[in-house]
């Protein structure tokens, strides 16, 4: 577990030589205007690098969580908002996957392999976020159809998908348990996509409400039985928070290589203040919480991989990258001093894209909840 194989350390290699060459020197331009990394997202498509999880059965590559991870952590290392915008793909495509609905797989996943379609995942509403159990969006059986209305929100992609995975209640009497998940094209009647939200970072990740009204799905685009959608839903967060995880690994480490090289180079009182013990044990603690949370997205990979319960390691990679990368990207800044606050520098653009890591895909405080419920069982 802590030795890649060869053909690990090769993705790896290709994936952060992509970020290095492709994605990071383009940072800046996304984060300024916001625009989607639609270019780039093709380039990354060309070389392999999206859609990991869509099966082999269908064309694609079948990749295991751990290789997402390396995915995504060097990706993060180039642009955390455009890792997301890629990984909001699996994130749409693991409760398809996890579904074994072959006859969607062919109809939905297929295309992606063929040419560079985005997803998204519709769960989040306007008055449920972390309290999943409370949406509102319904769908009512009509014949051999259902008629989807509801809306969603934050929803990242929205505005390229080409599809959405969509929990919505058939049955709004039986809770968790009365949850279906749908695969709804986005070209349907009576989908509306809403403006792109003004996000404080991950600029070039599109985000976006979703609303659906009077939308008819085919029967055959559900996603196994009426109220099993909760279950679907929960069950790709397992295969997808480590990869999320380490994005933000991805994001911690560029922000290090920043403060270090800054470190060394920036004088005061006669010396590189790196030589200072107050700036030298800043970086020496955000070296300890990046590899912390590394070790524990390539634990919460693996045993999800050998086909184990991850739940609780998942949670606790998700914890540990998302509340890790908000302190090393503050004390980025901080090391930089004056010129962190600015906009010159990429420090405060990585402490702005380091904050959603504590919000999306489960806040820092519904993984507490998760872990200390696996505690006090």
């Amino acid at each position: 577990m802590f030795e890649l194989s060869t053909e690990q350390n090769e993705l790896f290699a290709m994936a952060k030589d992509f970020a290095d060459k492709e994605v990071w020197p383009r940072a800046r331009q996304w984060d300024e205007t916001a625009e989607f990394p639609w270019e780039t997202l093709k380039k990354a498509h060309e070389v392999g690098l999206m859609n990991a999880f869509v099966p082999e059965e269908v064309g694609g590559m079948g990749l295991h969580t751990f290789e997402a991870c390396l995915i995504s952590e060097a990706l993060g290392y180039g642009s955390a908002g455009f890792s997301t915008a890629l990984g909001a793909n699996e994130l749409a495509a693991m409760p398809v996957v996890v579904s074994q609905e072959k006859g969607v797989w062919k109809r939905f996943l297929a295309p992606m392999v063929e040419e560079p379609l985005m997803a998204a995942y519709c769960v989040t509403e306007p008055g449920a976020g972390s309290d999943v159990a409370g949406i509102k969006t319904t769908a009512k059986k009509k014949g051999s159809d259902y008629i989807l209305n509801g809306s969603k929100m934050w929803i990242t992609n929205a505005g390229h998908a080409n599809w959405f995975f969509v929990l919505a209640k058939t049955d709004p009497q039986a809770g968790a348990k009365g949850m279906t998940g749908f695969v709804v094209s986005a070209d349907s009647e009576g989908v509306i996509v809403g403006k792109k939200e003004d996000n404080m970072g991950q600029r070039c990740s599109d985000t976006r409400g979703v609303t659906f009204q009077d939308v008819v799905v085919p029967e055959e685009n559900r996603l196994g039985a009426e109220g099993k959608g909760f279950q679907l839903a929960m069950a790709a967060f397992d295969r997808t928070r480590p990869a999320v995880s380490s994005n933000a690994v991805g994001l911690a480490s560029r922000a290090l290589k920043c403060a270090v090289e800054y470190s060394k180079e920036r004088q005061a009182f006669g010396a590189p203040i790196a030589q200072n013990q107050g700036i030298s044990f800043m970086l020496a603690d955000m070296a300890r919480d990046l590899e912390a949370s590394r070790l524990l997205c390539w634990k919460a990979a693996a045993d999800v991989d050998a086909g184990k319960r991850n739940t609780y390691f998942a949670s606790l990679a998700k914890l540990s990258a998302g509340d890790g990368v908000m302190r090393i990207t503050t004390d980025a800044v901080q090391i930089f001093g004056g010129y962190g606050y600015n906009k010159e520098y990429p420090v405060e653009m990585l402490m702005r894209d380091a904050k959603i890591f504590q919000i999306y895909e489960g806040t820092s405080q519904i993984q507490r909840l998760v872990v200390s419920r696996h505690l006090l069982a």
